[in-house]
């Protein structure tokens, strides 16, 4: 039976992530320009598919993953399967539940994240936003210093013009969540493929006052049609980093202004 219980639409509403959604008759909608600045600005995440003039335009996973806790808070287990790809404004639907299953789901019932937790809950503020910043952070540097040797190990390579990579799912588990400050360290990440179709699992653990307090993992999708080659992949990931660059450079040189 599904536990339904009355919880606010935020656990903070000083929470930094105010700035990144409006909430329309109960529903959560995020604007392109929201979903844009939170990539670049919180996770450095620098995709086009972020882009707020993207043809193919989405809100990036770790906004989503972000806002589930913000309003069901930070569980001992987590499971996050990303189902589908959200486009500008679409009316998101976070149940008022302490169900162990949630379905983010839009007013239409299409599934966009799956949530699966289990455990001891911790709804600290603090604790929240410092996972948060950690973890999306640790995400949004993946590529190019993760997938980039990953793909040149196993020999294969996404269409540069148009590449594909998918972000299917994210584990967590918690030996406690008795501490406020967390830190995301990368682990050995693996890859399979299999024909034109690779697999990565980006593991990770967490620390906490230098001891470590859990563990997880990013499961990304990446189609692979081609060999490796060197020289047109550093050239994406040289013209991916320039823009990057480039993009902090004017927002540090504004805050000063």
């Amino acid at each position: 039976m599904v536990k339904l219980s009355v919880i606010p639409v935020l656990v903070n509403n000083n929470m930094f992530l105010k700035d990144f959604y409006s909430i329309h008759n109960g529903s959560v909608s995020i604007a392109a320009e929201q979903a844009s600045m939170f990539a670049k600005e919180v996770a450095h995440d620098f995709n086009p598919l972020h882009d707020v003039d993207a043809k193919r335009f989405c809100v990036p996973g770790d906004l989503l993953f972000s806002l589930a806790l913000e309003k069901y808070g930070l569980s001992q287990n987590m499971h996050f399967i990303f189902s589908g790809m959200v486009g500008h404004d679409v009316l998101l639907n976070f149940p008022y539940t302490d169900a162990e299953q949630i379905d983010v789901n839009d007013n239409q019932g299409k599934a966009y994240l799956q949530v699966e937790r289990s455990g001891s809950v911790s709804r600290d503020a603090v604790l929240i936003e410092s996972f948060i910043r950690d973890y999306v952070a640790f995400s949004g540097q993946n590529f190019p210093y993760v997938l980039v040797p990953l793909l040149a190990q196993e020999k294969v390579m996404f269409n540069i013009n148009r590449p594909l990579v998918i972000y299917e799912s994210m584990t967590l588990s918690f030996h406690h969540l008795d501490f406020r400050q967390a830190s995301v360290e990368m682990l050995e990440p693996k890859m399979e493929v299999n024909g034109k179709r690779a697999t990565a699992f980006l593991h990770f653990q967490i620390k906490a006052d230098g001891d470590i307090v859990g563990t997880g993992f990013k499961k990304l999708a990446i189609s692979v049609p081609s060999d490796y080659e060197a020289e047109p992949m550093q050239a994406f990931v040289d013209e991916y980093l320039a823009r990057k660059n480039d993009y902090l450079d004017n927002l540090a040189v504004a805050s000063q202004s």
